[in-house]
């Protein structure tokens, strides 16, 4: 499946209310000195931006400072020219100074200051923007709440949804907040793997790269063995004034050498809930099967899934024809079906707020933590093969060529007529059908393939970012160790469900507007300007050109990914590409989808594995009089909360998953330290090189201090670091030899030492160097050493 970049902007936050005021719970902030009706200088604008952040867009600005006709010209002109240099950027309908957190956002609580006050950074902050900035957390006392009901209390190791405000003190954190809702209560405990010690007792080896070893005395091992993976309490006390932290084992996981441990330890370390209270569990196993009441019967329609071979629920259904309507000559009717989910899990119940605390389903090599229990996701609401199953469905009309010109939803009672894997249809359409696929080829597959070709006109004419990068997949031994990794083949049967999904999705957040339905929307917003710039340096180095200005869409970068298209440089460009793009969010405020070029979208396909879609769902049912499990209106009054959660969420989710497969990758590998490798240069940082083994999806680091004697600068437009004496480097994309000197499977992590040569770099690269070092002066000679202070 093509790869949308996410975005990594944060979650936006609440409305703005009356301007001059950052909310009733806001410190106070020293004045500006504003004169109505006269445009204001730039310091002003950033520092009201910096003051108010509520209160960023150009038509709150422009209220603010009483400007009318030519002066809020003036003013769009003033803030686009900050825009394009750096100092504010877009945060969806607003302007932020960059670096700035939104106004809601995540954050965990990590430290205590000075005076015993809580200390809070963002949950998520993009590497490039630096250190995350501090956040002084407000506990608001019940009697300030003014009879809201009691104030929600945090502690150190919690997770929580704040409201932002810039810190009046400049001495101490840039921003307070105050606290909206706790989303995860975690205790002050850590995890790791247990070995004995001589005489009783035990240490703790820490599971994560910056971690410390903790003495563990024998009355406080829990009954852990060697090699056990443990999650422990840790003390205050430390053994000696200088010594080892001591900790309490809390409970023993497992051996660490055991199946599923190692995605266990990504787990607990991101706090991802896996057990289901027994509440839960109870409600799901007491739901019965959905009645017919304000469902039509769909159970003679030949709807079908398809899906990877092994799934286990099956969440979606599609069926196509013809259009017989004479006003639509070679249009298709397309029909895509989604299991029932708000039927079961309704609002404020045990199974709706364990589904909130989870936001999704997060997927390892080895085991799924789903977002619903079995009973719902595996048997109720899974579209099984002729079997009764109650589902939401939208029935679309395209033209033909390709435009969609109407749709209309249904709740109705559906009955698969087969459930087929995605290399299954393939082989049927590609003239190698089985028992199964023989009889539907003519009636079923073959008219969903034809509307294939014809929604595929309008996405060509859309033209979406089309950024396919190779999805590897890890294949595991009975005994949960990697067998190998492969790159699954993208199938037009893939590309079938994809295009599908993606119009019903478009129809729901379509829908939902024309009734004026709140909704959360799969927002996606443009690279930013400071990205655009740091690409447009990059391709100039390989003769590619990219457009200035603000108003980039995904066109621009196909064009581009085009003419990298078949040359030496083309993983190279994908890579810069993919990382200029901003993050796919979720957010009750519409801006779009920049990826996929649509101005309406939301997600509606996956209501078994995202609360997001949950929530679409019962916004349809709501609003179309669907009958029971329609959205509430307290739903409505939290989506900004409830957008801020499952972003973070997903995010919490994906990086679970990097690291397990990181984790098991470096295990497959550690027995192979000392061999050479086929590698490729996926980073260039000032540290050294980041390089990407193609054959097993794994990444290492390549310290610059091991490149040789030479004095490597660092280039960031060219993505190089090269020799000053030599002119010999690497760029991002070269391949390369390595051998893996070190491998630390707990961690996920590996050492490689650099065995090519460094090439020739490119005349510009050199230039580059000659301009440093007249800035420089003296530079160092030998690898690990500074130069002289001052001089860089």
């Amino acid at each position: 499946m093509s790869r949308i970049p996410r975005e990594r902007t944060n979650p936006a936050g609440k409305r703005p209310g009356k301007i001059g005021r950052a909310g009733k719970d806001a410190p106070a902030v020293e004045p500006l000195n504003i004169v109505h009706g006269a445009l204001p200088s730039r310091e002003v604008i950033l520092r009201f931006i910096a003051d108010h952040p509520q209160k960023a867009s150009k038509r709150e600005l422009a209220k603010a400072f009483g400007l009318k006709g030519d002066n809020r010209v003036e003013l769009k002109h003033m803030l686009q020219e900050l825009e394009q240099e750096g100092m504010l950027q877009k945060n969806r309908k607003s302007l932020i100074r960059p670096g700035a957190l939104p106004p809601v956002t995540v954050l965990d609580i990590t430290t205590r200051d000075k005076d015993g006050d809580l200390i809070g950074r963002p949950a998520e902050w993009p590497e490039d923007q630096g250190v995350a900035p501090a956040v002084a957390i407000r506990q608001q006392s019940p009697a300030g709440r003014q009879g809201k009901g009691k104030a929600p209390v945090a502690g150190l190791g919690d997770r929580i949804l704040a409201k932002i405000f810039p810190a009046v003190d400049r001495g101490g954190p840039a921003y307070t907040a105050r606290i909206i809702k706790v989303i995860d209560r975690r205790r002050g405990a850590s995890m790791g793997v247990f070995r004995t010690a001589p005489g009783g007792g035990g240490r703790l080896l820490p599971i994560e790269r910056r971690g410390e070893e903790m003495v563990i005395d024998p009355e406080f091992t829990g009954g852990a063995t060697d090699g056990d993976l443990v999650e422990v309490e840790v003390e205050i006390a430390r053994l000696g004034r200088f010594g080892l932290p001591r900790a309490k084992v809390l409970s023993v996981v497992g051996s660490v050498g055991s199946e599923k441990a190692i995605s266990m330890i990504a787990i607990h370390a991101h706090g991802i809930p896996h057990v289901f209270p027994p509440a839960v569990i109870a409600e799901a196993e007491a739901a019965k099967p959905a009645s017919m009441s304000h469902r039509e019967d769909w159970r003679d329609v030949p709807l079908i899934t398809i899906d990877p071979a092994d799934a286990k629920d099956h969440d979606d259904a599609v069926y196509a024809e013809l259009d017989p309507s004479p006003d639509n000559p070679g249009g298709v009717v397309v029909t895509v079906a989604i299991a029932d989910v708000s039927w079961y899990v309704r609002p404020n119940s045990p199974l709706d707020r364990e589904a909130l605390k989870r936001g999704n389903s997060v997927y390892f090599p080895d085991r799924v933590v789903p977002m619903l229990p079995e009973r719902i996701s595996n048997d109720l609401c899974s579209l099984k093969e002729g079997v009764d199953r109650p589902a939401l469905a939208v029935r679309m009309s395209f033209s033909g060529e390709g435009r969609k010109i109407g749709h209309i939803f249904h709740r109705i009672m559906m009955k698969s007529a087969a459930k087929l894997s995605y290399q299954q249809a393939q082989a049927a359409i590609d003239g190698k059908p089985d028992d199964q696929t023989g009889p539907m080829l003519e009636p079923i597959l073959k008219p969903l393939w034809h509307a294939y070709e014809v929604m595929k006109r309008g996405r060509d004419r859309r033209q979406p970012l089309e950024l396919d990068m190779p999805e590897r997949k890890i294949l595991l031994k009975s005994n949960g160790t990697v067998d190998r990794v492969v790159v699954p083949p993208r199938l037009d049967a893939h590309k079938l469900i994809e295009e599908m999904m993606i119009q019903a999705n478009v129809c729901a957040a379509e829908t939902l507007e024309k009734k004026r339905q709140p909704l959360i929307y799969r927002i996606h917003d443009g690279p930013t300007l400071a990205k655009q710039e740091i690409l447009r340096e990059f391709l100039a180095t390989l003769g590619i050109s990219l457009a200035k200005g603000g108003n980039m869409r995904a066109n621009n970068f196909n064009g581009i990914l085009a003419k990298a298209d078949g040359t030496p440089h083309q993983t190279m460009v994908s890579e810069m590409v993919l990382r200029s793009q901003s993050q796919a969010i979720y957010g009750p405020e519409n801006i779009g989808h920049f990826g996929l070029n649509l101005m309406k979208y939301a997600h509606f396909t996956s209501p078994i594995r995202r609360y997001a879609d949950l929530i679409v769902h019962r916004a349809l049912v709501g609003s179309l009089g669907f009958g029971e499990g329609g959205i509430t209106p307290d739903e409505e009054a939290a989506l900004d909360d409830i957008a801020a959660e499952i972003s973070t969420f997903e995010r919490r989710a994906m990086a679970a998953e990097r690291e397990t497969v990181d984790r098991l990758i470096a295990h497959h590998l550690s027995g192979r330290v000392g061999e050479e490798f086929a590698g490729r240069v996926s980073g260039v940082t000032k540290s050294g090189l980041f390089v990407s083994l193609p054959d097993y999806g794994a990444d290492g680091f390549v310290p610059i201090s091991t490149l040789g004697s030479d004095y490597f600068i660092y280039d960031e437009a060219h993505q190089a670091l090269s020799g000053e004496r030599t002119g010999l480097g690497y760029r991002l994309g070269d391949s390369v030899t390595v051998k893996l000197a070190e491998a630390i499977p707990l961690a996920g992590a590996l050492r490689f030492e650099m065995i090519s040569e460094g090439r020739e770099m490119p005349a510009a690269v050199r230039s580059f160097h000659k301009a440093g070092r007249r800035d420089r002066g003296q530079v160092r000679k030998k690898p690990g050493t500074r130069p002289p202070r001052g001089r860089h």
